[in-house]
């Protein structure tokens, strides 16, 4: 089984995450997590986010490369987008640097922008 390159940095500049019409988190401490064959992903700390908005989910993702994710809704007025992001609780060595950091699932109702 051939494992993929993860490579962590610090992401430039100041980040902002919307969801559902609201700024649920700002942040000039992001981490850009870069994965071959995959899109960057933007972690934002905990503490940079509006963790009232979020809920945890009963979801949880285990990849052998990253380590066991749990998974969050986030609550908006609009209503709750399920399992919209995710937090490395238990990282893998690889993906040690991003404990205590929450990633985003971008889309229609999720935008993560560099502002």
């Amino acid at each position: 089984m051939l494992s993929s390159t993860i490579t962590i940095a610090k992401a430039p500049g100041k980040w902002v995450v919307r969801a559902g019409g609201a700024v649920i988190g700002e942040t000039e401490n992001a981490l850009e997590l870069i994965e071959e064959g995959v899109s960057p992903v933007i972690y934002f700390p905990r503490d940079d986010i509006e963790m009232a908005f979020l809920e945890p989910s009963e979801t949880v993702s285990v990849s052998p490369e990253k380590g066991r994710a749990m998974h969050y809704a986030v609550v908006a007025k609009s209503g709750a987008i399920p399992d919209i992001a995710w937090s490395y609780e238990e990282p893998s060595e690889a993906t040690e640097r991003v404990r205590g950091y929450i990633a985003f699932r971008t889309g229609e109702k999720v935008a993560v922008e560099q502002i």
